[in-house]
């Protein structure tokens, strides 16, 4: 059996674990939060996604470890398709396969921010005076993870708002315009309500796009201290085409929603990004230029040490050539035996 679709059945065995397990136990039936997962590396998904959702679940939680495609909307997509009808619905928890939760009152904290009817979305980080897919390009108020990288030794770096002993004064959860896809949870309205656009591209944007959706309908993006680990490597990002084109797909899209954002006027932040390639250019010249006289000065500066080496040792050699040099030859000689003798007996 393929890998991918042995994971993907061994999601819904989970599933229908659990709710046996629900039974089993006595657990209220009624009331349970789903986790999904859009899986293309099964072993990562284990020791992440897999790893931090046996930590926070409950024993109603159903799992969806579905096999990934070529793209994360339609994944998603078919997710909200299997929960929609769920009547006992408390929320949908969308993971990165290479996340991790580490908080075991994680569905209890997801409760409190759903106990808000108008909430739609939570996130683990999030920002305000967003532009577009770049959500960190904007005021970053909430951001509660890690990020666990393996090269060059291995290490973490703490986003804003991981530790609260580090936590600035600044950082606040609550509502945002948009939050970072790597963790999504979706109330019961969001997840019949709401769906990916997949015209905008496979892998990025979809975080940005269902946000708006969810703002324009009048409901609430909120960021809460749900902590995640992210195991992911220090290359960002991979295929800049694609990320390219979702940002511009989904500027045609949204634009006209930010019409009184100060700088929101698409055709001039065109001609500002354009100028700013530019001015970036000539930065770059100017960099390589630097650094090429840079390389020329010590060039030069070796050449001068290497002449007045080569100075000194043709000094040298005519000196030792000379007359006087043989002359004192006896004399240096003697010198040495002395100095010589002087050592060992020392």
């Amino acid at each position: 059996m393929r890998p991918l679709l042995r994971d993907c059945l061994r999601g819904v065995c989970l599933t229908l674990d659990s709710r046996s397990r629900s039974i089993e136990f006595g657990r209220d039936p009624h009331h349970l939060i789903a986790f999904g997962s859009a899986i293309t590396d099964p072993g990562l998904y284990e020791g992440c996604a897999q790893k931090g959702i046996r930590l926070v679940a409950e024993g109603d939680s159903e799992v969806i470890s579905n096999a990934s495609g070529n793209s994360i909307f339609r994944n998603y997509n078919l997710m909200l398709d299997m929960v929609a009808d769920r009547e006992d619905l408390e929320a949908l928890v969308l993971l990165h396969q290479d996340a991790e939760l580490v908080d075991a009152d994680f569905c209890e904290r997801v409760r409190r921010v759903l106990a808000d009817p108008e909430v739609a979305i939570i996130g683990c980080a999030g920002a305000i005076d967003v532009r577009g897919i770049a959500w960190w390009a904007g005021t970053v108020t909430w951001a509660s993870f890690i990020h666990r990288y393996y090269e060059m030794g291995g290490g973490d770096i703490e986003a804003l708002s991981w530790d609260p002993e580090t936590t600035p004064a600044y950082a606040r959860s609550g509502e945002v315009e948009m939050i970072d896809g790597v963790l999504m949870v979706l109330s019961p309205w969001a997840v019949r309500n709401l769906r990916f656009d997949e015209s905008l591209g496979q892998l990025h944007g979809y975080d940005f796009d269902i946000c708006m959706q969810a703002r324009v309908a009048g409901k609430k993006v909120v960021a809460e201290h749900l902590r995640v680990i992210h195991h992911h490597s220090l290359e960002l990002m991979r295929g800049v085409d694609g990320w390219v084109e979702a940002h511009m797909k989904i500027s045609e899209k949204w634009g006209h929603e930010l019409p009184d954002v100060p700088g929101a006027d698409w055709e001039r932040r065109a001609r500002r990004a354009e100028a700013e390639a530019d001015a970036s250019a000539l930065l770059s010249l100017a960099a390589d230029q630097i650094r090429e006289a840079k390389a020329k000065e010590d060039l030069a500066t070796v050449n001068e040490l290497q002449g007045r080496v080569a100075e000194l040792e043709g000094s040298l050699r005519s000196i030792r050539g000379g007359r006087s040099w043989r002359l004192t030859s006896p004399i240096r000689a003697t010198g040495r035996f002395f100095r010589r003798r002087r050592n060992r007996d020392a």
